[in-house]
């Protein structure tokens, strides 16, 4: 179902990547008194909700989807914004499904609800849903946990530090299979596989070795480059469960050394861009035309690092630190030539 404002996306059809509460899991729809209902355990932050979205739903001519309850609790999951439109249409009972299951269960069911159709969630909601559901499901994978919650996997793994998790040994992905948290072994059989049995397809070695296909062909690269099979990152002791986390690899910059505030750079950046010395020459353009890719905020930054595949996560590392002392290189070279210039 798509509404002329776009604000109702889809049905209520809900995805099932794993072992996720799904619709399968739902009653046929019935007919439901209102006074009945109690309000959501919703997600979302802003309890007053969005005015605009609920008017295009009053606004809307056919028939919405009914709204899902948590029949032990009688609380809405989904729907409260076509509950709304019900009560302001005078309307006694609303069509509904129930779901029967733990309110743990219930509340991800919300948020895999409202990640498919409707207002769709502010960063913070992803976020705050994402660590909830950490709390009561930390043995689901963080691409399991961020198919539900529409975050990244390695958005969820930093908040899954931040809270200091016990680790437990093994944790269920999308596929419903149950794999182990440290692959090292894995990856060793799948080495070992690879050159014995060169005829196994990749999804074979997964099979046999309880790896991903993508594993497997991660395994199989970085032996074809004559790399380890199993990553620096995974080399590395795993914490106690429930202990600290890990120390990060490379200590912290020294506050000098941090890189500028994004307006900082923006401000400079203009004015370097006003400069006629560097405007009127083509290696001056071409100068500030790469300065310029680097004008990026904060934030920008940290959504890039979240969008680096975690297969790909060593190689965009090693590109960047090389970029890096490259322009260190340049810095020293421009400083040297200001230098003899005095």
């Amino acid at each position: 179902m798509i509404s002329q404002s776009g604000l109702v996306r889809r049905t209520a059809a809900l995805p099932e990547p794993f072992d996720a509460p799904g619709p399968d899991r739902l009653s046929p729809t019935v007919p439901v008194p209102i006074a009945d209902l109690r309000p959501a355990d919703s997600p979302r932050s802003a309890a007053a909700g969005d005015p605009d979205h609920l008017r295009a739903l009053a606004a809307w001519p056919g028939e919405l989807p009914p709204v899902i309850v948590h029949r032990s609790t009688m609380r809405v999951i989904d729907g409260t914004y076509r509950l709304r439109v019900a009560v302001l249409r005078g309307a006694t009972h609303i069509p509904a499904r129930f779901f029967d299951g733990t309110p743990e269960d219930a509340f991800v069911l919300a948020v895999t609800a409202n990640s498919t159709h409707g207002l769709p969630f502010t960063p913070s909601e992803r976020s705050a849903a994402a660590a909830r559901i950490l709390a009561t499901h930390a043995h689901w994978s963080d691409r399991s946990i961020g198919a539900v919650t529409g975050l990244s996997a390695h958005a969820v793994a930093a908040l899954r530090r931040r809270a200091a998790l016990p680790a437990g040994p093994v944790r269920v992905g999308r596929d419903g299979r149950t794999r182990p948290l440290s692959t090292v072994t894995e990856r060793q059989e799948a080495r070992r596989l690879l050159a014995e049995e060169p005829g196994l397809s990749l999804r074979e070695i997964g099979r046999l070795t309880g790896l991903s296909p993508a594993t497997v062909r991660d395994v199989r690269d970085r032996v074809s480059r004559g790399e380890d099979p199993v990553p620096a990152r995974l080399r590395r002791p795993a914490p106690a469960a429930g202990g600290p986390p890990p120390a990060p690899r490379r200590p912290g910059r020294p506050a000098a050394q941090r890189p500028a505030p994004a307006k900082e750079l923006g401000d400079l950046y203009g004015s370097l861009c006003g400069d006629p010395a560097l405007r009127h020459s083509e290696s001056g353009r071409a100068l500030l035309r790469l300065l310029g890719q680097l004008k990026v905020a904060t934030d920008e930054w940290g959504a890039m690092a979240e969008a680096v595949p975690g297969h790909r996560t060593e190689d965009v590392a090693a590109m960047a630190r090389a970029c890096g002392r490259l322009w260190e290189a340049f810095a020293e070279q421009v400083g040297a030539g200001g230098a003899r210039g005095q």
